[in-house]
C-alpha cells in the first residue's frame, strides 16, 4: 500500500455484521441470532404519520438541523414522564439518524485528537470505532465476573487525557442492567474529575426479571457532564428508518450542531414524522411484544445454562446473551461452523473487545418464536458438538 492510500481508516475495524451477512448469505437456510433487532414493525400511527409529511410541501426543504418542533416537544415530555429529566435552560434535545450518529457527535463535540474514551469490557463495537475514527484512544476498564460495572476499575483507567466514560445500560452486548447506585457512582466520578458521562440508552424498555432501567440524565448534579442517547430503532421496530436523539449539556449545542449540519444538515423528515407517531403511542407498543421476547429469552437461557462448555452473565435486559465457550478456538472460527454445519448465526466476541477466550454475542430478539426454537436448537446441538 502507498503512503497515499493510507488514511485514518487503516487503524478501524472492520464492521461485523455484513462479514456474517455474507456467511448467512452463503448458507441459505441460516437463522441469524446474530443482528440485534425486533422481529416487529413499527406502529401503524408511525406509518399514517408519512401521509401528512408528504402532504406538506414545506417539508421536502431542509428542515431544523436539531429537530422538528412538534417532535422536541413530545420527546421533551416523554423524557420528563419516563426518564425524570427535565428539560431547561440547562439541557437540550437534539435528534439524530439514530443513536450511533448521537454517539459521534458527542465523540467529536467534546474530544480533540489524542484524547481518551473509556469504555468497558466488553464494549459496543461501533462505540470503539467512532473513537478510532476521532483520533482519540479508546481505554478499556474491565467489568466483574458477571459484566457489572466496577468502579474502582472505572476510576483507575482515568487519565489527564481522558474526556468521557461510556455506559450501555440495558447493555450490549451483554444484557445485564445496571444499578442505579453504579451509575450515580459513574456520574460522581464524572463530575468529580470533570470529565463526560455518555449513557447510551437504546435499550432503555428491554428490561426482564423486575430488572429496572435508570437514566443517569435525571441526577440533578449531572447537568453540565451528562450525555445521554436514546434510538426508536429497537423499541418502535424501525431500525431502517435511522432515527434516535440525544440530550446534552447546553454548552455542547453548538458543537453538536456544527457536526450535525456538516454530516446531516437536518435529521430525515420523513422519519422525523414516524417518530412523532411512534412516540404518540408510547412505551405500551414495545411493552405489548415483551413477554413473546421474553419467552425466547427464558427458553434460551435454560438451554444455555446446561451446557457443561459455556458460561454466561445475569443478563435482564436487552436482547442479548453473551457466552464464553471453554474451548481453546477462535470466536470466528466458531461462528463460521455454526454457520457451515449447523445453520444459525451469531456474532464473534473479539469485535467486542474480548480477544482472551472465546466468546461469543446471541440475540434472540429478532425472531418469532417457532423460529426461534429452531434456532436455539441448532446453536445447542452446535455448541454440544465441539466437546467432542
Amino acid at each position: 500500500m502507498t503512503k497515499q492510500l493510507i488514511s485514518r481508516m487503516t487503524g478501524v475495524q472492520s464492521p461485523i455484521i455484513p462479514a456474517v451477512g455474507q456467511l448467512i448469505a452463503d448458507y441459505p437456510g441460516t437463522i441469524s441470532l446474530g443482528q440485534g433487532v425486533v422481529s416487529y414493525g413499527p406502529p401503524q400511527k408511525a406509518i399514517a404519520r408519512l401521509s401528512q409529511f408528504l402532504a406538506a410541501p414545506e417539508n421536502h426543504k431542509y428542515q431544523s438541523a436539531c429537530g422538528i418542533p412538534p417532535l422536541l416537544e413530545v420527546i421533551a415530555a416523554k423524557l420528563e414522564r419516563e426518564n425524570k429529566i427535565k428539560i431547561d435552560a440547562h439541557k437540550s434535545i437534539v435528534v439524530t439518524a439514530g443513536s450511533n450518529m448521537a454517539f459521534v457527535n458527542a465523540i467529536l463535540a467534546i474530544t480533540s485528537p489524542g484524547d481518551e474514551v473509556i469504555l468497558l469490557a466488553p464494549y459496543y463495537f461501533n462505540h470503539e470505532m467512532a473513537i478510532t475514527m476521532a483520533d482519540c484512544k479508546p481505554v478499556v476498564a474491565q467489568t466483574d465476573e458477571n459484566y457489572q460495572l466496577d468502579i474502582s476499575a472505572i476510576a483507575a483507567a482515568i487519565t489527564p487525557r481522558t474526556k468521557a466514560v461510556v455506559t450501555i445500560s440495558p447493555n450490549n452486548p451483554t444484557g445485564v442492567v445496571y444499578s442505579q447506585l453504579a451509575l450515580r457512582q459513574v456520574n460522581q466520578i464524572c463530575e468529580e474529575r470533570g470529565i463526560y458521562h455518555l449513557s447510551d440508552e437504546a435499550y432503555e424498555y428491554f428490561t426482564y426479571n423486575e430488572a429496572e432501567h435508570f437514566s443517569p440524565g435525571a441526577i440533578s448534579s449531572g447537568d453540565k457532564q451528562t450525555i445521554s442517547l436514546y434510538s426508536l430503532s429497537k423499541a418502535y421496530g424501525f431500525a431502517s428508518w435511522r432515527i434516535g436523539y440525544m440530550v446534552i449539556p447546553t454548552h455542547l449545542l453548538e458543537a453538536v450542531k456544527k457536526v450535525q449540519d456538516t454530516i446531516l444538515i437536518c435529521p430525515p423528515v420523513i422519519s422525523q414524522y414516524g417518530a412523532l407517531g411512534a412516540l404518540e403511542v408510547g412505551v405500551s407498543y414495545s411493552k405489548q411484544h415483551l413477554q413473546q421476547i421474553n419467552e425466547v429469552e427464558q427458553l434460551m437461557k435454560q438451554q444455555l445454562l446446561a451446557l457443561d462448555n459455556v458460561s454466561i452473565g445475569n443478563a435482564n435486559g436487552a436482547f442479548y446473551f453473551f457466552l464464553k465457550v471453554d474451548r481453546s478456538m477462535k470466536a470466528m472460527e466458531l461462528v463460521e461452523k455454526l454457520i457451515r454445519e449447523y445453520g444459525v448465526a451469531v456474532i464473534p466476541g473479539d469485535t467486542f473487545g474480548m480477544e482472551n477466550g472465546c466468546y461469543l454475542r446471541v440475540s434472540y430478539g429478532a425472531l418469532e418464536l417457532e423460529t426461534a426454537v429452531v434456532g436455539i436448537e441448532r446453536l445447542i446441538r452446535g455448541l454440544e458438538s465441539i466437546n467432542h
